[in-house]
């Protein structure tokens, strides 16, 4: 876009996406980050969201560095981290994992992290922690097998989408809602417009 510094996403998530957009900015590409996201062995949650949002966005700063029409650009990169104390939850795949993560969330409280990592276009990393507590609903069965059975659970941090049916779930959401579908926009448009980027510069045109 001319009139705007660049800005790239280091994610492929859609739902980030829609989050961005939904703010009125409208990502110059994708640059989605192939890293490994396994915690570490005793790794908190709250380092582990840390660790791999850093990592995405550097990662992503290699591949942009190299592309002479998005060198200078914003990078933005997050990792959301779904914990009961201090165990985190696997981004479900499989679906004995997904059954055991509604399993251990029914009828009680979690956290949700996520860190955003900005990267500036002088190479500068900024990083802010978001946290977000929510509580489920005793779940029953049959919630649990129709929620298995909608295939929703895929690829989602705790097994769960809270802007899905999941959100049938919740008793209580303490904190930041955009940040437990994947990206907090209070605190990513604090970090972008405390770094000079025109956060309202699309709102002109929607």
């Amino acid at each position: 876009m001319i009139g705007r510094p660049k800005l790239v996403l280091a994610s492929g998530s859609p739902r980030r996406l829609t989050l961005i957009n939904q703010a009125g900015i409208e990502p110059d590409a994708l640059q989605p980050a192939d890293i490994d996201e396994i915690p570490y062995k005793g790794e908190l949650p709250r380092a582990c969201a840390t660790r791999l949002a850093r990592t995405k966005a550097e990662t992503a700063l290699e591949a942009v560095r190299l592309n002479e029409e998005l060198r200078g650009a914003y990078v933005v990169a997050a990792d959301t981290v779904v914990a009961v104390g201090r165990r985190i939850l696997p981004k479900a795949e499989l679906l004995d994992e997904a059954a055991q993560c509604l399993r251990l969330l029914s009828g009680r409280n979690h956290r949700v992290h996520t860190s955003v990592c900005l990267v500036t276009p002088n190479g500068s990393f900024r990083q802010r922690m978001v946290e977000t507590r929510v509580r489920f609903k005793r779940l029953s069965g049959e919630d649990i097998e129709a929620y298995l059975a909608s295939g929703e659970w895929r690829g989602k941090a705790g097994g769960y989408a809270i802007q899905g049916l999941a959100g049938a779930f919740v008793v209580k959401l303490v904190g930041s809602y955009t940040n437990v579908v994947g990206l907090p926009l209070y605190e990513t448009l604090a970090l972008l417009s405390g770094e000079g980027f025109p956060i309202h510069f699309g709102w002109l045109n929607t």
